[in-house]
């Protein structure tokens, strides 16, 4: 994305825009910008600051929609759209006509590891074709992402979890809750992170030392649940973190900080680090929800999926992703690859996972 950009309005005069729709994508992508494109300069729009005086500026979606700062938009060149599969919403749609209202010839470019909503709602309105599809077995097969190892392992709540009802869209967490967050279901869990979770050679179950285990992000149903399994990984000796969306600003920074710098080895979150979040030594997926979109547990996985750069992550090696699905989503949705289609229609094709069942 940085580098597509990047090459559209290098060593030009034009103005481009990149959204996002959380603090974390948006420091990231300007961050990784950067240092794909040091000589272009960058300025920011979110809650704190609102600058468009970079060539790019980077905007929080939540803010940039607000009538007020629409106002300030200046005329744009290229407006970047971060997870562009929420391009269709209200919010995305404001920004994007008052784009095309400032310069009728603005370009629209979208990336997103999803093309195609749960909801069933087609991107067609805002993009008028696909300009390029790369599929995740192509990618690992490049040696751009790694490949997942997947483990569907059944603690005694799948029949339980395949009868929850559907809350809108998605599975109803309470109820998800309910099911998981027993403590014989997390010590399960722990017990079997512990035996697959551990450094290739490094035999961290019998040492006791967390840093033979991979770094590994969690993905819970409620905030109790998340609680809990963190208080679980931390009775165990296992330096965790939590990462809720009732946490303040301060305090999540300060989670995902600790997890970044290595001191956590393991992330608890609820639907915080679904889409985009970047840490690439995250080498452990645990799904502890199921999902009815495959959308977002393509997202999940993603997380782990992504390959070390050695001048980034020095002394760090990553040949694959451990995902350790406790819930029903790899039962459910088996592939990891969708194919594109802008009207709407949620496709399928090849896996490049295995999974082995727990006898």
């Amino acid at each position: 994305m940085s580098a597509t950009a990047g090459e559209v309005i290098g060593g030009t005069q034009a103005k481009a825009c990149v959204l996002a729709h959380r603090d974390e994508l948006t420091e990231q992508n300007r961050g990784k910008f950067g240092r794909v494109n040091p000589a272009i300069t960058t300025s920011v729009v979110d809650a704190g600051e609102k600058s468009w005086a970079g060539q790019v500026t980077f905007a929080m979606v939540p803010t940039l929609a607000r009538a007020t700062n629409l106002a300030a938009m200046p005329a744009l060149d290229l407006l970047v759209i971060d997870e562009a599969h929420h391009a269709a919403a209200d919010s995305y749609r404001r920004i994007i006509d008052r784009a095309l209202h400032l310069n009728p010839a603005c370009r629209i470019y979208g990336v997103t590891a999803t093309p195609n909503r749960g909801d069933g709602k087609g991107l067609r309105p805002v993009f008028s074709n696909v300009a390029d599809q790369i599929r995740i077995g192509e990618l690992v097969a490049a040696g751009h992402l790694v490949p997942p190892r997947t483990f569907v392992i059944d603690v005694g709540v799948q029949e339980d979890l395949k009868n929850v009802r559907r809350s809108g869209d998605d599975f109803d967490m309470a109820e998800v809750g309910a099911i998981m967050n027993r403590a014989p279901v997390t010590e399960a869990v722990v017990r079997h992170w512990r035996e697959k979770a551990q450094e290739a050679g490094s035999g961290g179950a019998a040492t006791g030392n967390s840093t033979n285990f991979r770094q590994t992000v969690v993905f819970c149903s409620t905030v109790d649940h998340a609680t809990s399994v963190t208080e679980a990984f931390q009775a165990a000796g296992i330096p965790t973190v939590l990462v809720t969306g009732e946490m303040g600003e301060a305090e999540r920074r300060a989670a995902l900080s600790s997890y970044a710098a290595g001191r956590a080895r393991v992330v608890v979150n609820v639907a915080v680090l679904t889409e985009g979040w970047d840490h690439p030594p995250t080498s452990c997926v645990v799904l502890l929800r199921p999902s009815s979109f495959k959308s977002t547990m393509i997202q999940m996985l993603g997380r782990g999926l992504r390959t070390i750069n050695p001048e980034e992550h020095p002394g760090i090696v990553k040949t694959d992703c451990i995902v350790l699905d406790f819930g029903t989503s790899s039962l459910l949705h088996g592939s990891l690859e969708q194919d594109v289609d802008l009207s709407g229609t949620e496709g399928n094709g090849e896996a490049p996972t295995k999974d082995w069942r727990r006898q």
